[in-house]
């Protein structure tokens, strides 16, 4: 989180630091999980391109130590001033009238915040950059684009796990919950060039979550929208039994990101995650479909009828024939209705809006108070890319080259 103008009188970026989230990007989970309920019964998450470590943030807080936020947290408080006040006004000892029933708003206060912390919990955050340590959360420092990555995260899932078998058959023996990737490349401005990096990167955090998700799992990563975005939600329909695009209230709305929510994972009958072989089919897609095209009948055009009463040749549409073993052609009819080629080929995700509009806009610029301080990030970057370039920018006397006087 920079320190600009504009950065200081964003709403999400203020909220952030006197909440005590390391980046603005915690609120977009949140409101993705109040609107899909994401973190139902998930005790086992992998969150990918995890830096500087918001999301994980978001996880150790909910599920480790189970603490409440947004609609959840206001649901779980009204649950509990109401069946307190039906414990207070419901029992036998009424009070009298006149009388104004007494309540410890201390042990009230406290059963609102009580926090449910879960069982069995694993959580491994993935990134090239280095993460600052998160209470509960197992840390990888590698590249999820590489197949190297594999083993690794099975390793850290299960400690027992055999590395070679890694490598053979990369399928978790303990299946996670939820994945989960807020990744993106470095923006060039070029937007066909972002989306196809963009698309890559997605590609690989699907090819993991494919490793290690359990039947019925949830996967949930950034896009960028462009025009030929369907396809991808097409794609992904071929394993997810529902698939959402959502557009959080703390995402502006001048940003083409949007995030792309996977619900219930049901993959294909038969497959089989393999790293040779990425989404089932990688490199052999030539042979299959060479060996499809064999297996079909053997064909050959229907010659043009001669018309009786003109002798004219009609130019009749060929129609598929099948030679037997005597060389006799038979003609098969097709079917004249209609049928839509691409109906299993391109599909369109609904759009879902997360957030009220009573949040924040997070495109506006709210006017700061006389006596606001900006605060302090609450994790400093470990190891940002820049800093060399600060560095070198600050040896040659700053950003105009202006050398550094001893005034």
């Amino acid at each position: 989180m920079g320190k600009s103008s504009k950065d200081k009188r964003d709403a999400y970026y203020r909220l952030a630091k006197e909440q005590g989230w390391r980046a603005r990007s915690a609120f977009k989970l949140l409101q993705l999980d109040e609107e899909f309920n994401l973190f139902e019964d998930v005790t086992r998450v992998v969150d990918l391109c995890a830096a500087p470590g918001s999301w994980s943030q978001v996880l150790s807080r909910v599920i480790i130590k189970g603490e409440t936020f947004g609609r959840s947290a206001w649901q779980d408080r009204e649950a509990k001033f109401r069946q307190r006040m039906l414990n207070v006004f419901g029992s036998d000892n009424q009070p009298a009238a006149g009388e104004v029933a007494e309540i410890d708003t201390d042990t009230e206060a406290a059963s609102m915040t009580e926090n449910k912390p879960r069982r069995d919990v694993k959580i491994v955050a993935i990134d090239l950059q280095p993460i600052s340590p998160l209470p509960g959360i197992i840390t990888l420092r590698a590249d999820i684009t590489h197949p190297a990555t594999v083993p690794l995260l099975l390793k850290a899932l299960d400690p027992e796990y055999v590395h070679e078998e890694a490598v053979k058959h990369p399928q978790a023996s303990h299946q996670v919950d939820l994945v989960i990737s807020d990744g993106a490349p470095d923006v060039t401005g070029l937007h066909d060039l972002d989306i196809y990096v963009q698309s890559q990167l997605l590609f690989a955090a699907l090819n993991l979550a494919l490793c290690v998700l359990k039947p019925g799992g949830k996967f949930v990563a950034k896009i960028f929208r462009g025009r030929n975005v369907d396809l991808l939600y097409a794609q992904l329909k071929i394993f997810f039994e529902k698939v959402y695009v959502a557009k959080p209230r703390s995402s502006r709305a001048s940003s083409v990101e949007a995030f792309i929510v996977c619900i219930n994972f049901q993959p294909p009958a038969g497959y089989k995650a393999s790293l040779e072989e990425p989404l089932g089919v990688g490199n052999r897609l030539p042979e299959i479909l060479a060996e499809r095209q064999s297996l079909l009948p053997v064909t050959a055009p229907v010659a043009p009828l001669q018309n009786s009463d003109s002798g004219a040749w009609d130019s009749a549409p060929a129609r598929p024939q099948t030679a037997d073993k005597d060389g006799i052609f038979e003609v098969e009819v097709e079917d004249l209705a209609p049928v839509d080629r691409y109906q299993d080929i391109r599909w369109v995700a609904p759009f879902v809006a997360c957030g009220d509009l009573s949040a924040f806009d997070s495109d506006a610029s709210y006017k700061l108070p006389d006596d606001h301080v900006s605060l302090d990030p609450i994790q400093p970057p470990t190891a940002p890319p820049y800093k060399r370039a600060l560095e070198l920018r600050r040896a040659h006397g700053g950003a105009y080259g202006r050398k550094a006087t001893g005034n």
